[in-house]
Parts: structure tokens; C-alpha cells; sequence
């Protein structure tokens, strides 16, 4: 398996992945939308994509996306994994814990002091790989939004 940094010359293969990752978010399918979406934040460095292929780079099998973040009272800047998805068909291989420790050593390598992360309380598979990869849930505070 080939883990790497996704380009703009990936989008073919990183738009349909993220397409069925919002999909699996319950969210109507939209080729289109998830290109120039996962294509505008990668040409304007606004997220990292980390990209999971088959050994021979044909297929791809799944992905990671870092938004750069920065902590007020650390003084440091860090990453939201925000997304993580693996092909229904690459499932069970390993593909998510690679791409999750791909996702740790880049965040090391550009000094970031930590990765962070949310997901839905009912999904125990990705609770249950984060906790072994050594990630601690936050039991100390509350996580609050408000639409615009």
C-alpha cells in the first residue's frame, strides 16, 4: 500500500472517495461538489489530504484530511483530522490505521503539538481504532456549534 500527500493530480481519485465519505454523512450524492471542494483546499493549502493506493497506484483505497488549526493558550499550532474514510472494498486491511499514523507523522514533522478529532458517539469501529493508536477521548469538555 502507498500512503502519500494527495496533489490536484489526484483529484479523480480523491473526489469520488470523499463524495462517498459526505454520502456516508447522509448527505445527497455530488461528484461535482466534492471535487471543487477536496480540489480547492488542496490547490489553496487549506488542508492536507493524505492518500491511501493500492501498491501499484491504480486504485485508491481511502483518505485523511488535516485542517491547520492553532491553540490560543498553547501558543502552538495543531491539526483537526477531520475527515477519514476507506472504500467499503479496502475495509479490513489496515488502511485507516495507516492513513492515521501517516496523519501523526506529519503533523510531528511540521510542528504541530497535537491532533484532534471528532466522531459520532455511535460509531464504535473508528472510536475503537483511535484508542489504539494511543488517541484519549475528552471528557472535559463540550463541544458547541451555531449555523450561520
Amino acid at each position: 500500500m502507498i500512503i502519500r500527500q494527495a496533489t490536484t493530480a489526484d483529484l479523480d481519485m480523491v473526489a469520488p472517495l470523499y463524495d462517498a465519505y459526505r454520502q456516508f454523512y447522509t448527505q445527497p450524492p455530488d461528484l461535482a461538489a466534492a471535487r471543487t471542494f477536496i480540489g480547492d483546499r488542496i490547490r489553496r493549502g487549506e488542508s492536507t489530504v493524505v492518500l491511501a493506493l493500492e501498491d501499484d497506484g491504480s486504485k485508491a483505497l481511502g483518505f485523511t484530511q488535516l485542517y491547520p488549526a492553532f491553540c490560543s493558550v498553547a501558543a502552538k499550532p495543531y491539526y483537526v483530522l477531520y475527515d477519514l474514510y476507506v472504500a467499503s472494498g479496502a475495509r479490513r486491511r489496515g488502511v485507516a490505521r495507516q492513513l492515521m499514523e501517516r496523519a501523526r507523522a506529519f503533523a510531528s514533522e511540521t510542528g504541530a503539538f497535537r491532533l484532534e478529532l471528532q466522531t459520532a458517539r455511535t460509531n464504535k469501529p473508528a472510536q475503537a481504532l483511535y484508542e489504539s493508536l494511543g488517541w484519549v477521548r475528552d471528557e472535559q469538555y463540550f463541544v458547541y456549534t451555531l449555523k450561520t
